[in-house]
Order: C-alpha cells, then sequence, then structure tokens
C-alpha cells in the first residue's frame, strides 16, 4: 500500500488507480477494492460501476468540468484532482468549486503535488494528498504551519491576517477615549 497525506497525517492508501487501457478501449474495473477511473471511466461505465462492493473514486484531470460529477456526489467516496505540473493552478480553482458544489468526500490532490504547495491546497479544500515519488512526506507534513494566518479568504475558514487585525483595532477603539 502507498502512503498518502490525509487530514494532516500520514495514512496507508488502500486506493488503485485504474489506467485507460494502451489500446484506447474502457478496462474492466475490478468488482472489489477502492479505484480511482478517470471521467471518461465513470461516465461511461456509471451504472456497473455503482454495483460494485468497492467503493468508487473519480479522477478529473485539471481540463475537465468538477459540475459534471455534481449529480454523482452520493455514489463516490473520492474525488481526485490531477496537477500534470506543479506550475498549473487549475486543480485549485476545481477544489474550490467541488467544495462550493456541496462535496464532502475525501478530496486528493495527485500527480506532480509538491511539499510547497499542501498549505496553499488545504485552504483550498483538498484534505488528501498523493505527493510525488520524490517527496518525503515526513517532511511534507511542516507544510500545514508553515503560515500561521493567511491573509485571503478561502474554504477552510481560516483566521485571516486581515480580520485578527481589524478585531485588535476594534478592541483598542472600544478602549480609546478618542
Amino acid at each position: 500500500m502507498a502512503t498518502l497525506i490525509k487530514n494532516k497525517r500520514i495514512v496507508p492508501d488502500s486506493w488503485q488507480q485504474l489506467k485507460p487501457a494502451a489500446e484506447g478501449g474502457l478496462p474492466d474495473v475490478p468488482v472489489t477494492g477502492d479505484w480511482i477511473v478517470p471521467l471518461a471511466i465513470w461516465n461511461e461505465q456509471r451504472a456497473q460501476l455503482s454495483q460494485r462492493s468497492g467503493r468508487n473514486g473519480v479522477l478529473l484531470e485539471n481540463t475537465e468540468d468538477p459540475r459534471l460529477l455534481e449529480l454523482d456526489f452520493d455514489k463516490l467516496a473520492l474525488i481526485a484532482v490531477n496537477f500534470p505540473k506543479f506550475t498549473d493552478g487549475r486543480g485549485y480553482s476545481i477544489a474550490r468549486l467541488l467544495r462550493r458544489l456541496g462535496w464532502k468526500g475525501e478530496l486528493r490532490a495527485v500527480g506532480d503535488v509538491l511539499r510547497d504547495q499542501l498549505f496553499y491546497m488545504t485552504r483550498c479544500g483538498f484534505d488528501a494528498f498523493a505527493l510525488r515519488a520524490d517527496q518525503d512526506a515526513q517532511v511534507a507534513l511542516t507544510a500545514f504551519s508553515d503560515f500561521t494566518a493567511p491573509y485571503q479568504p478561502a474554504i477552510d475558514d481560516g483566521v485571516r491576517l486581515g480580520m485578527v487585525r481589524a478585531e485588535s483595532k476594534a478592541v483598542v477603539s472600544a478602549l480609546s477615549p478618542w
């Protein structure tokens, strides 16, 4: 079993990712086990996959519309978003949109995922991370404490630096005779 960072802890990963067949056809998904399938396979085999005894997950490429899964949220245990290059930020927007649409399950970042991205990915709604092979998961855990108060609002409901300053001024002005 591969390791994974989930909810800011290193955990074993029971999920397997189904790859499209080399000859271009759609491979069969095993009846048991936890499988992540590409969106195209999910769309083609939704009825059969829903009858499996294992859990289902879908892999979204950064070019695919996450709204296509909104009606299937109750059939899925996991949505993975692929980052083909660490410099491509479309996966952040996909994560934020999925959370706004009401996705409550595991949201996993996969692909070219580096330690330096984890704090920001968490703020957009990711709660699980399959790191790139050359990344040390133990070292990557320190990314979650890189910043104590971010500036911008996000999905994670963290306290923002501007809000801390505004609340401080309110307390000071309440005490000030001026």
